[in-house]
């Protein structure tokens, strides 16, 4: 492989179309070596955690009623991203609980200019004054907590087992295996022991939309299972490759919901009480963008006919409410006990009306409804939609909760439509497994007009913090902070604190600016959002100046700086395109050390009033360019900061790697990973390169990822970052891989299928690695 020194990097940068994308992608810049990355604001002192609702739990439309539907598509300490001192008062405690969630009005009237603090919500309803819960953070959605704690029952968190059951590994988003066959001493003798070509892909230029195959194969029934971007499933022999059987949904390959066929592989159920001799005791599950969902024999790959409608679901059934588009199932259902739990994903940035976020839980044999949880509250859901969760969810079947990610309501860059609180929007909810109601939720993003999805299941971890062994949870976002909270009690283990942020700055009718939103303290933002990036000088050169002169014409007062018609519009560091993606953050529970994967990505929005956008003639890629926001008065545009020749205007690291000591929160190490690639050219390893993806980590001190444009496959030494040993694929790897063992001989398996968020470059390439024999 070529590495182009710095003459030759505007050359080859100037090949690069750099392509990143929003909607998914997740991006990180900079930084290099161990170095700590941008420095946070001041950090404020130890505020502690708001207590609400002390009793528990705060439920919503459990009911099993299919009625609504739903929709899709810092560093280490130092620096800081906000504003100075925390602003917000020491919350008192709050009134008991009642039901409901914070539904408090907030005052709706005026989206201002500047900084407007919603009066308190002074509503006539607050005569109910002993049910009515405190308003803690006037004008934002409070914490919904569960002070009353919750019994665990004798399922563990870690299961003992060696098997890969899911898109995370196991139902603790660790992405951690317990086999340490492969160590630090030997995985440089790893080799590619057989690899599978699916045949089910596309680069776009046909009659087919191109493809983006974002699968983790499962290890589970000594099978390895694999679905595709055509929705098949495969089920190949762990040790050879050679196929055991296929099934085809015979789904139409057209992009309904997203602009390209996409698939995030298949999940996995057996029978705790297997009946001799009937069929469906094991059941594989693939859907569809089309809203279908099927089940298969996993021993046979023969439709389990009991399932649904002859072996297929059609969640679109439930999508009842400003039904644009259908639900697509594109992430496998979460698997737990008796339940699939299952989301959707839709088109993104077209609506400001569209489907309202609902996940689903069915069982497993029988596809039959069990409850329903919606995101939005009812008087509401007609006029926007979304908030729907289209990732992967976690699951602590010891204390029998499901985590749910969940994404911002529509239309994403204008929120007029929808100045009142909701709660669930942009958050992570805790939901009770068997009946969908609501334990807890810590919203991360207080009225979402910058598409700040919660992209990713979070991680679930036991640490121990100053002596105190503490359930915790991280949640990783695309602003690149990581959020950890107690997941029984939704509480702070490190300060989460309100902060100030910038208000609007006059040019957009409608719109409500938060007064304020949620800063971690530790761990440190995984890149510095409180100052604009530097421009690289490189790209300003190249592109005779005309790099500073866009970052001239942006504004940009931090991360939470808000959309608007002036100039090019607002810088965004990072935007929907940067920070964590869907990977996640892997944990080793041996060591408490957290990794996680992030990219640096500099983008801008602009707004445009109806009559202006209609003028414009600009069209749209994979999550980038024009989007009309139908419904609403702006469309808007977002676009990644580039030169002319495509090379990126801001500094690099592009991406990083990052390793977390979970006992205090502090980075034990952090460094470039990957080299930005176009036209056969390579950047520098020390620039780094966006990354998709995320790692898996193993007993044997290892950290093995893809993610990167490079298209390799890495192993890192877990303690150190090193880099240990690499191999080439076709196409980025943009999920993680797997680890499984098989006859006592252990494997690491990467799906190599691409996305044009990151590369135009498409594959259909299954590999998997063990030490020779």
């Amino acid at each position: 492989m070529r590495q182009l020194s710095l003459p030759l990097v505007a050359i080859a940068l100037a090949t690069l179309p750099f392509g990143l994308n929003a909607q998914d992608a997740s991006e990180a810049p900079t930084s290099t070596e161990t170095t700590p990355a941008p420095e946070t604001a001041p950090v404020p002192e130890a505020s502690e955690t708001p207590e609400t609702n002390p009793e528990a739990t705060t439920e919503t439309a459990p009911e099993a009623t299919p009625d609504a539907a739903t929709e899709d598509p810092a560093p280490e300490t130092t620096q800081e991203a906000a504003p100075d001192e925390p602003v917000v008062e020491e919350p008192a405690p709050a009134e008991p609980a009642t039901e409901e969630p914070a539904t408090e009005e907030p005052a709706t009237e005026e989206p201002a200019t500047e900084q407007p603090v919603p009066e308190e919500a002074a509503t006539e309803e607050q005569s109910a004054e002993d049910t009515t819960p405190e308003d803690i953070y006037p004008g934002v959605a409070d914490p919904i907590l569960n002070t009353a704690g919750r019994s665990r029952s004798d399922i563990p968190l870690v299961p003992g087992t060696t098997d890969w059951t899911s898109f995370h590994g196991q139902g603790n988003a660790q992405k951690y295996s317990p086999l340490d066959q492969i160590t630090v001493e030997n995985v440089g003798d790893l080799e590619k022991v057989w690899d599978f070509h699916t045949g089910d892909l596309s680069d776009g230029s046909g009659d087919l939309a191109e493809t983006v195959w974002s699968a983790t194969p499962i290890f589970a029934n000594d099978t390895l299972y694999i679905g595709t971007p055509f929705y098949r499933i495969i089920a190949l022999d762990p040790g050879t490759g050679e196929e055991k059987w296929s099934f085809d949904t015979d789904s139409a390959l057209e992009p309904l919901t997203q602009p390209a066929l996409k698939n995030r592989g298949v999940a996995y159920w057996e029978s705790p009480d297997p009946v001799e001799g009937e069929a469906c005791q094991k059941i594989v599950y693939i859907g569809t963008m089309d809203a279908q969902l099927f089940a298969v024999d996993a021993d046979t790959g023969e439709a389990c006919e009991d399932f649904g409608n002859g072996g297929a679901l059609d969640v679109n059934q439930w999508n009842t409410v400003n039904d644009r588009f259908p639900f697509s199932v594109l992430q496998p259902p979460t698997v737990a006990g008796n339940h699939l739990v299952l989301g959707w994903a839709g088109s993104d940035w077209e609506y400001a009306e569209a489907p309202p976020g609902a996940v689903f839980s069915v069982d497993p044999q029988t596809a039959e409804l069990q409850w329903s949880f919606e995101t939005l509250p009812e008087e509401i859901r007609r006029q926007t939609g979304t908030a729907n969760v289209w990732t992967h969810m976690s699951v602590d079947e010891g204390l029998n909760l499901v985590y749910l990610p969940v994404a911002s309501p529509s239309p994403n860059y204008w929120g007029g439509n929808r100045t009142q609180e909701i709660p669930y929007a942009t958050s992570t909810t805790a939901l009770d497994l068997d009946t969908g109601e609501v334990v807890w939720s810590r919203q991360w993003v207080h009225h979402d007009i910058w598409d700040y999805d919660i992209n990713s299941a979070p991680t679930l971890m036991d640490i121990t913090v100053d002596g105190e062994e503490i359930p915790a949870l991280m949640q990783a976002t695309k602003m690149g902070f990581l959020f950890v909270v107690n997941r029984e009690t939704g509480e702070d283990v490190w300060p989460i604190e309100e902060r100030p942020v910038p208000g609007g700055d006059g040019t957009i009718d409608g719109e409500y600016y938060a007064p304020t939103q949620p800063f971690p303290t530790k761990p440190a933002p995984l890149l510095d959002q409180a100052e604009k990036p530097e421009v690289w000088k490189i790209a300003d050169l190249v592109g005779l100046g005309s790099c500073t002169e866009l970052f001239d014409n942006l504004s940009y007062e931090g991360m939470y700086s808000p959309p608007t018609t002036k100039g090019e519009g607002v810088l965004t560091y990072p935007d929907s395109a940067g920070g964590v993606q869907w990977g996640g953050v892997a944990f080793d529970p041996e060591t408490q050390t957290a990794v996680v994967n992030t990219s640096h990505i500099v983008q801008y929005i602009k707004l445009f009033a109806r009559e202006d956008y209609d003028n414009q003639t600009g069209g749209s890629g994979n999550e980038s360019g024009f989007y009309p926001q139908e419904g609403a008065p702006y469309g808007m545009s977002l676009m990644n900061a580039m030169n002319w020749l495509g090379m990126p205007c801001w500094k690099p690291p592009f991406g990083e790697l990052v390793a977390l000591d979970m006992t205090n929160g502090d980075v034990k190490w952090r460094k470039p990973i990957g080299m930005s690639q176009s036209m056969g050219f390579f950047m520098p390893e020390s620039m780094g390169s966006p990354t998709i993806g995320g790692p898996a980590v193993t007993k044997g001190g290892l950290i093995f990822i893809g993610a990167t444009m490079d298209a390799r496959a890495r192993a890192y030494d877990l303690q150190t970052g090193e880099e240990l040993w690499s191999d080439q694929l076709e196409a980025p790897v943009v999920a993680n891989p797997a680890v499984y063992e098989y006859r006592g001989k252990q494997y690491v398996a990467f799906i190599s299928g691409g996305n044009s968020i990151l590369k135009p470059a498409v594959g259909d390439q299954l590999a998997v690695y063990a030490l020779p024999d």
